[in-house]
């Protein structure tokens, strides 16, 4: 009887130990449906208009980012939905409120005027080559680092191809929705 005990706690043990430790996995809520309530999200759909300024829009998404075990890499999917004329996307730096220059890249450019999108847009792998703007020739340490203080940002941005800008949903070059990148 002592044997299956010792036996069954080693296996336990072994199990245990064979655990290896998972990196950071992010997550980005992309929506501009309502008003934030201004307190820290710890949820994956955030509610609220984080663009800057804020859009009257349906349009929503998901950003899910997972940094390497090596972390040199990151990997992402950006996911859509009643979004219309996309024309690219990006991971800017900046905190909640405040606008900042893009640092990657996620998707696009694509041509004005697209139409509407639904499911995933884009998906691939960011490395220190692929960083831009205050981040480039920056190891991806410095993006992983600010996104790990809440300071970047995903951006959606439209463009329906016709003067003037800004004229309602599908049609904001500025970005239509954004999400804080937060720790999973």
């Amino acid at each position: 009887m002592n044997r299956v005990v010792l036996s069954v706690l080693v296996l336990v043990a072994a199990a245990a130990c064979s655990q290896t430790p998972t990196s950071p996995t992010y997550t980005v809520p992309l929506t501009a449906s309502a008003v934030s309530t201004g307190t820290p999200l710890a949820s994956t759909h955030l509610k609220g208009h984080e663009e800057v300024p804020a859009r009257d829009t349906n349009a929503q998404g998901q950003a899910i980012l997972k940094v390497s075990e090596d972390g040199l890499s990151i990997s992402y999917k950006l996911i859509v939905a009643n979004i219309e004329n996309v024309v690219q996307s990006h991971i800017h730096v900046g905190p909640a409120g405040s606008n900042g220059p893009v640092v990657a890249f996620l998707a696009g450019p694509f041509s004005a005027g697209g139409g509407r999108v639904n499911g995933v847009l884009a998906e691939g792998t960011i490395t220190a080559a692929n960083l831009l703007g205050p981040l480039a020739g920056q190891p991806l340490s410095a993006l992983i680092t600010q996104m790990a203080n809440g300071n970047t940002y995903v951006n959606v941005h439209t463009n329906d191809g016709v003067a003037p800008a800004d004229t309602g949903p599908g049609d904001f070059p500025g970005g239509e929705v954004r999400g804080q990148i937060r720790k999973k």
